[in-house]
């Protein structure tokens, strides 16, 4: 019997979990191959928890000091399950509202166990608003555009255990999960899934949280994305040498008439696109001296955050 720990981070949303952690447990009746246990990550909640709502031994509750926030959470529980926990076979992630299907675990466990890979749950049909919608096409698009990626999942993934001891030394996980594996070029697969609806309550994620949310996804490519922003700068000042000898060659071997702020304007953008240059080259090496420190990954930083 496989033995599946479920990581979820969690906001105030008790009664939201309380259904999710009900469903989970009802999994084992269909699939008596595995064995489920929570381990729920309280990110500092205001909202004290009933003392009767999960009676279950195979539950796990991690409270927080502070709250710091969905990625970290995750982090946390992540770095739980591989220090604490000695008989565990795979884990997943999964946020704790429903909108990660407690029944499409099979499915991620399944494929996961076969590949022996990190397995994500890739969006087919979303259940959001327009804007949000939108707002995400926006996101993708620039994900895209900086780092030369395709993003199309979030955190609701399965990993067996072998996984877990590499995905919990990559230093990026404390900022974003789902991007920290990505960058790390472990291998991982996707699943197609629906998103399912909150059970109760509205989201916590507002507008500037989401917003965060995507800057802490690119932000993991730093490195890479300088160096996309310098080919670009190269690529402007190349256009702009070229608008320049255009102009002097009408100018000096033709008789066509060149207005006069055309050279001006063409020389304040270069001027432009070389500081945006010398800015951008400056942050890749400092982001390249960083990589002189040699610290070794620091599996139990998780320690530091939890209450006594």
């Amino acid at each position: 019997m496989q033995k599946v720990y479920c990581v979820t981070p969690l906001y105030n949303d008790w009664t939201s979990c309380a259904v999710l952690v009900d469903k989970i447990m009802q999994l084992e009746k269909k699939h008596n191959e595995f064995m489920f246990y929570m381990v729920i990550v309280n990110d500092g909640s205001v909202i004290l928890l009933e003392e009767d709502i999960f009676w279950s031994e195979n539950i796990k509750i991690l409270n927080l000091k502070v709250n710091v926030g969905h990625q970290r959470a995750i982090a946390v529980g992540l770095q739980y399950v591989h220090n604490e926990v000695n008989d565990c076979d795979v884990v997943v992630v999964l946020d704790s509202d429903g909108e990660d299907r407690p029944e499409d675990i099979p499915l991620l466990l399944e494929k996961s166990l076969k590949t022996q890979t990190i397995v994500f749950a890739e969006r087919n049909k979303r259940e959001e608003s327009l804007m949000f919608k939108t707002g995400y096409w926006f996101y993708k698009l620039i994900f895209n555009t900086l780092t030369g990626k395709k993003i199309s999942f979030g955190n609701f993934s399965a990993m067996p255990v072998n996984q877990l001891k590499k995905v919990v030394a990559l230093s990026n996980i404390w900022n974003h999960y789902s991007g920290a594996v990505m960058h790390s070029r472990l291998p991982y697969n996707k699943v197609l899934l629906n998103r399912g609806k909150r059970y109760s309550g509205q989201s916590k994620m507002n507008f500037t949280s989401l917003v965060l949310h995507g800057l802490s996804s690119i932000s993991v490519y730093f490195d890479s994305i300088s160096v996309r922003i310098l080919k670009f700068c190269f690529y402007g000042i190349a256009l702009c040498f070229t608008g320049v000898f255009y102009i002097l060659f009408q100018k000096f071997f033709t008789e066509k008439a060149i207005p006069g702020w055309a050279s001006s304007l063409i020389m304040i953008i270069m001027g432009i696109i070389l500081q945006l240059f010398s800015v951008t080259l400056i942050v890749l090496l400092l982001q390249l001296s960083s990589r002189k420190n040699t610290d070794a990954p620091n599996t139990k930083k998780y320690l530091d955050f939890l209450e006594d």
